[in-house]
């Protein structure tokens, strides 16, 4: 791993946030992912399973954790599986967790190889009635591979009719919203990593450049910083390619006068940062970029302000809604018989800002978290208002990523990031 070591204690906490909503006499299962193909003997890049990660540090395939507060023998409460290692596979594929190693890392005493697993579960599940299953339930999932977790789910049943089946997801929700103090460490430092690749590209960016120049300046800064690259698939859209909200295709030449939008960040430790900047590329807002790009950094800072302690994530999006309204009016976009006669289930501002403001970050980049309950301290959001406005070229979003905290306005993980025209326009031309 890139990363510095995590300190233990954070995963020692996440378990013991998890096993304390556990009914009685019930066990956890956690899966890492697979190893995917791509074709012949080529397979993606490696990505641990965020849950498993979460509770356990363990950052390899081919990895179980059992949770089961109510065993009868202490050791088996937590218990660990992983492959086991040996020097053929330590010269061919590198150096794996060895039982000790695998303790550093989670906390976990009882570390098994991943052989023994059939035989202690077997065991265990005589002293169980409930099992829980890590289902994945995200708002956004659409997943269509069968994971190691969707196999072992169909095994389980198969071998253990007679017992009750629970979801590990609800738990998971309530637990990793709240982030640990450790957990906020780790994405201030991805986000600092992202301002390090965001300030080397202000010097780069000019007209003639391409975007994936550009592309490949963020990547050379964030993994020089210890980072694997890309938190998510980056978007770097100049001109009208900022009008589509997904744009990745990444191959088109930044042109004078134009927009360049660019929604790219960081991972550090699996933790993803989220950034949205948008600046002019020959390094010069015109009149109208800059009055259409302060509206969308006062909504931003408008409705960072409002992410505390008791706010309804769906409320606040009416209230950002109502923001965006105002200051769509105040640039001529809007007019008052727009606002009058608008479908209230789809309302006039969304013909030029119609995606969120605002999802959960951590561990995924559209992280775990409760959408329906109240927000509470310590859960870290981003705020990403835009107005998109194809018949004159341009595209603008601006995000940052917050923590809401107990008292006051929240803590802006990307604070140091620049974000003011002037400041922008400043840095370009120094």
């Amino acid at each position: 791993m890139k990363y510095n070591p995590i300190d233990s204690k954070l995963f020692i906490k996440n378990r013991e946030k998890f096993m304390a909503l556990m009914k009685p006499k019930s066990i956890a299962v956690f899966n890492s992912n697979d190893v995917y193909p791509i074709g012949a003997d080529s397979t993606m890049p490696f990505e641990q399973h965020r849950d498993i990660f979460y509770l356990t540090g363990a950052d390899q395939e081919e990895t179980i954790l059992l949770l089961f507060p109510d065993a009868l023998d202490p050791k088996h409460r937590e218990v660990l599986f992983v492959r086991e290692t040996n020097a053929h596979i330590a010269v061919w594929e590198g150096e794996k967790l060895t039982k000790e190693r695998a303790t550093a890392v989670s906390g976990i005493a009882t570390v098994y190889w991943l052989t023994d697993f059939d035989k202690v579960f077997f065991d265990l599940m005589t002293e169980t009635d409930t099992v829980y299953f890590n289902t994945n339930e995200h708002y956004r999932q659409a997943v269509e591979t069968e994971t190691r977790e969707d196999r072992f789910i169909k095994k389980c049943k198969a071998d253990y009719p007679a017992h009750s089946w629970a979801k590990s997801n609800p738990i998971l929700h309530a637990i990793r919203g709240v982030k640990e103090p450790e957990e906020i460490a780790l994405l201030q430092n991805a986000c600092n990593i992202t301002e390090k690749g965001f300030r080397r590209l202000l010097s780069f960016v000019k007209p003639g450049v391409w975007e994936y120049e550009i592309e490949a300046e963020l990547l050379h800064e964030f993994i020089r910083n210890r980072s694997k690259g890309f938190a998510y698939t980056p978007i770097i859209a100049s001109g009208n390619n900022a009008n589509v909200l997904h744009y990745v295709e990444n191959n088109q030449q930044c042109k004078d006068g134009d927009m360049l939008l660019m929604d790219v960040a960081a991972e550090y430790a699996n933790y993803s940062s989220d950034l949205t900047r948008t600046i002019p590329v020959n390094g010069r807002f015109t009149k109208r970029q800059k009055e259409v790009y302060n509206a969308v950094l006062r909504v931003k800072n408008e409705a960072t302000n409002m992410l505390v302690p008791g706010t309804f994530w769906a409320e606040f999006h009416k209230e950002v809604g109502h923001l965006m309204t105002s200051e769509l009016l105040g640039l001529g976009l809007l007019d008052k018989a727009d606002v009058q006669n608008e479908d209230k289930n789809w309302p006039a501002y969304k013909k030029y800002f119609m995606h969120g403001t605002s999802h959960h970050i951590g561990l995924n980049t559209h992280d775990y978290g409760d959408l329906k309950a109240p927000m509470k301290a310590n859960m870290v959001f981003t705020v990403e208002p835009g107005i998109y406005i194809p018949e004159e070229n341009m595209g603008i979003r601006l995000e940052d990523d917050v923590v809401i905290q107990a008292k006051g306005a929240p803590f802006n993980l990307m604070a140091n990031i620049p974000i003011e025209a002037d400041e922008i326009e400043a840095l370009m031309q120094s």
